[in-house]
Formats: C-alpha cells, structure tokens, sequence
C-alpha cells in the first residue's frame, strides 16, 4: 500500500511539474489567463473624464451578458475580437449622446499594466492582453480591469473577489483518495 501511496504522489508532483512547465511562458508575461479592458480619456479635462466613466458604464453592460459564455482565455478574447465594431458602436453611441464630436478607437493589443490589487488577488505588473478603447486623441488618464476572469463584472472593483474560489483538480482528487 505504501508504494501505491508513494507512485500517486509521485504521479501528482510530476502532473504538477508538467503543468508549471507549460503555463510558465517567457519574461514578457506574468500571466497570459488574464484579458483586461483599458478606456483611454480623451484629455484630463473634467468633462472627458466624466465621459470616460459614461463610456465604461455602457461598455461594461454591454460585455457583461456577452463574456458569460468566455468559459476560458481564448473564447473571451474570440467574444471580445468578435465584437470591436459593436463595441465601438456603443462607445460612439455615448460620445454622440453626451455631445461629443470626437469618436473611438477599439482594437486588441498586448500592453504592460502596473501591479493592481483584486482584494487578495494581486496580478503583477506585466504585459497582458487588453481591449483597448480610445475616446478621441486617448492621451487622457485611464481606467481599466480584469474582463476574464470577469473581476469588474462582480460588484464594485474588488469587493467580490473574496466570494471567487480557486480550485485544484490535482488537489481535489488527492483529497478523495486519502478520505
């Protein structure tokens, strides 16, 4: 009994080692299973600022229904790549609706993003891909987050990330086999 015990921990480290293997990548990126949203501001001036926040309201209802079926990192990024000319429709739609005579830019990119803090999930500084939409020039201060996992989707930023459970399949079935 002694020897099963030991192949299957043995089994177990090895899947574990196998796994770091093929999700570590190269240097450029902390973490590619993360797919974030970035809204550039035209300018700093109040009035373009209060719009950006406008535009993210209605960006974010819009992907909120539309990122349920973003089961992983890649159909996500296909919802989202499916979806720039709807996405800029919205964005335009708010602009003009609030008056404005400049439009956006939206377009798929990967992009260096600070350290940011998810409640007790950190994402470090590193270069993720993003949703980037540009209202007018974009030169603007900015207001991004995590769309997979959906971390602004889930109430105020932060506030709900202590409700997501991580879990471990490897993990899960070493604990059924020592019950």
């Amino acid at each position: 009994m002694k020897k099963f015990i030991i192949m299957v921990i043995s089994f177990v480290c090895l899947c574990g080692l196998c796994t770091v293997m093929f999700v570590c990548k190269d240097d450029k990126n902390t973490d590619q299973a993360y797919l974030r949203v970035h809204i550039r501001a035209n300018s700093n001036l109040a009035i373009d600022q209060e719009v950006k926040y406008q535009v993210k309201e209605k960006i974010v209802d819009y992907l909120t229904p539309l990122l349920v079926d973003g089961v992983d990192f890649e159909s996500a990024y296909h919802i989202l790549n499916d979806n720039i000319v709807n996405i800029k429709n919205v964005a335009d739609a708010e602009l003009k609706n609030k008056g404005f005579d400049y439009m956006s830019n939206v377009y798929l990119n990967e992009e260096y993003f600070p350290t940011r803090e998810y409640g007790e999930l950190v994402l470090e500084n590193g270069y993720y891909d993003a949703l980037i939409v540009e209202l007018g020039s974009g030169t603007g201060d900015n207001w991004w987050c995590v769309v997979y996992p959906p971390l602004c989707f889930i109430g105020n930023e932060g506030s709900s990330v202590k409700n997501i459970k991580y879990k471990s399949k490897i993990a899960e079935i070493v604990e059924k086999f020592f019950q």
